[in-house]
């Protein structure tokens, strides 16, 4: 498949982008820092550039199969980069006819929130990310709202080592607390969905208890 990854060179899209050329996809990478991508620039289409550019987005677009939308925040507490990018988004997928869209959003975003554990829900998420999962919520009903063929992934608070256990995957969070899931494990996640559509137009919450 040839597929354009948005974030590629952050924590989870590093990894998105390695796993996906293992596999043999077509890898185009959207971003503003060419050589953070290190030696993989070479094992990648590179388009200079980044997710708030409507140029740079459409070229990046074109021609692929699906889109992986896997951009962080970094430091930034109150933002509207996710629903503005997501916009760009969709805007050129439409017009390039590009259908399958897989996003990672996060735990606090729609009806996750309250469900990361009692760290997240009452320290992290009211100091830190609360402005954040604000846009992220705006950029989720603009996904839910196009035409296209989405996925909304909602991973867990992120711990650094993968785990032992099975991931667990629901679409309803009713009475489910996920406290931690790997990087690695959001990133196959996403491309074994980008690859498998087994959660098309719906949202999945990610992580274990």
């Amino acid at each position: 498949m040839r597929l354009l990854v948005l974030g590629a060179t952050g924590h989870v899209g590093r990894l998105v982008v390695d796993q996906a050329i293992r596999r043999g996809h077509e890898v185009t990478a959207l971003v503003r820092a060419p050589q953070q991508l290190g030696e993989t620039s070479a094992l990648v289409t590179v388009v200079h550039g980044d997710a708030l550019d409507p140029i740079a987005v459409a070229s990046a677009v074109r021609t692929q199969d699906a889109v992986m939308y896997v951009l962080g925040a970094g430091n930034v507490r109150a933002t509207t980069l996710f629903s503005e990018s997501t916009h760009i988004l969709l805007d050129a997928m439409q017009r390039e006819g590009v259908r399958r869209l897989v996003c990672v959003t996060g735990v606090g975003a729609g009806d996750t929130k309250g469900h990361g554990g009692f760290v997240y829900d009452w320290i992290v998420y009211p100091l830190f990310t609360k402005a954040i999962y604000a846009d992220k919520d705006r950029q989720e009903a603009l996904i839910r709202d196009s035409g296209t063929d989405w996925t909304i992934v909602r991973p867990a608070p992120f711990r650094k080592h993968r785990l032992a256990e099975p991931l667990s995957v629901v679409t309803r969070v009713d009475g489910i607390v996920f406290r931690r899931i790997a990087p690695h494990e959001v990133a196959l996640f996403v491309l074994d969905e980008t690859e498998q559509n087994r959660y098309v137009r719906q949202a999945v919450f990610i992580g274990h208890p």
